[in-house]
């Protein structure tokens, strides 16, 4: 058994201040109300407070000037990927987003993996896949293919491919309890994803993009339905 993390007041201010900013009720570009004035408001210390400051700053959601106060950052405009799983807890309507990038991601990393990958790494994709049929029920089958995509990416050769590839997997896997309905059968989740190894061990690259754009638009359909 895993003990359960404890939420500190730190981390419950973090959240109720980070909604504020995502739902709009502190705008973009706004300074927040003076410390001692929020700090009162949600009956907490300034040094609480500065906590959760901090922790917003370092996620992109506020930025501090010196003498002058905290405001909200133009996260949209300036923020990077790293926001995405905030975004996605914050409101499910990202995950269609996300979906769209993960097709046209996914489908050119298997294009490049089949012109790319070594004989070590087509093995490595062929020991992945074979996990995903062994794995036992849903959640294991679902981690089990998040593998095989990593290893996708490696095979590329392409570190940013890598790393956009495990952005879109940390967006989804803060709910991927409600996305796996494509994993709840091992063998058919296997079957699914089988001919997108295949073409890529074979170094097809049309076959291997065609594949894949298949597999994530098949798989991404069962997920969206089972959100509904």
């Amino acid at each position: 058994m895993e003990t359960l993390p404890r939420e500190t007041v730190v981390d419950l201010l973090e959240e109720r201040l980070r909604e504020g900013i995502l739902a709009g009720r502190y705008p973009t570009g706004r300074y927040l109300p003076p410390e001692r004035e929020l700090a009162d408001g949600y009956g907490v210390t300034r040094t609480t407070l500065k906590h959760a400051f901090g922790r917003l700053i370092q996620a992109g959601l506020l930025e501090t000037r010196h003498g002058v106060g905290t405001r909200v950052r133009d996260y949209a405009r300036l923020g990077g990927a790293d926001l995405l799983p905030m975004l996605v807890r914050h409101s499910p309507a990202w995950i269609a987003e996300v979906f769209e990038v993960r097709r046209g991601i996914g489908a050119l990393i298997a294009e490049r993996a089949a012109a790319k990958a070594s004989d070590e790494q087509r093995d490595e994709l062929r020991t992945l896949l074979a996990a995903v049929k062994d794995a036992d029920g849903g959640d294991a089958a679902q981690l089990a293919d998040v593998e095989v995509h990593r290893a996708l990416a490696r095979a590329t050769g392409n570190r940013v491919y890598v790393l956009l590839t495990n952005t879109l997997f940390n967006a989804y896997l803060p709910v991927r309890a409600a996305l796996v309905e494509p994993f709840a059968d091992p063998d058919a989740a296997h079957a699914r994803l089988a001919p997108v190894v295949d073409a890529v061990v074979a170094g097809d690259k049309a076959a291997s993009h065609s594949a894949a754009e298949d597999y994530l638009t098949a798989t991404e359909r069962i997920m969206l339905e089972g959100l509904k």
